[in-house]
């Protein structure tokens, strides 16, 4: 095995151990996590991308964004509002020491972050979401 498929497949471990911890914690973002995860996976191992993609984590999370280029409602507006809960706490707290230059930097990722996923990924909507 090569160096290269090994740390592929540490770094698909450990996207999906953090991508599965962001289900149940808010702070974290599943869904880059688990791209992460397939990405890593498909250039390491045939038989660990298999699995992955046939887990219900998968299914729920990503499915409709690699099959329809999009995102059902519900999973944009979770990671909109993790990010922001996450960058909000952050600008807050270098905002209370007045630390303005990486407070302008995080406003700068943030807006990028929503007009992304806004105006960038494409929303299948509640009547689509039964097809998917």
């Amino acid at each position: 095995m090569k160096i290269k498929q090994i740390l592929f497949i540490v770094l698909g471990c450990l996207c999906l151990a953090l991508g599965t911890v962001g289900v149940f914690l808010p702070v974290l973002p599943t869904t880059p996590f688990y791209l992460l995860t397939v990405f890593f996976f498909a250039n390491s191992s045939q038989r660990l991308h298999d699995w992955f993609v046939g887990t219900k984590l998968y299914k729920k999370h990503l499915e409709s964004f690699v099959q329809k280029k999009g995102m059902l409602t519900k999973t944009k507006i979770s990671i909109i509002l993790s990010v922001t809960l996450l960058m909000g706490f952050g600008f807050f707290m270098m905002a209370r020491k007045g630390v303005w230059i990486p407070c302008v930097l995080l406003a700068v990722v943030w807006a990028a972050h929503l007009i992304y996923f806004l105006f960038g990924v494409k929303t299948i909507h509640p009547q689509e979401e039964d097809h998917v």
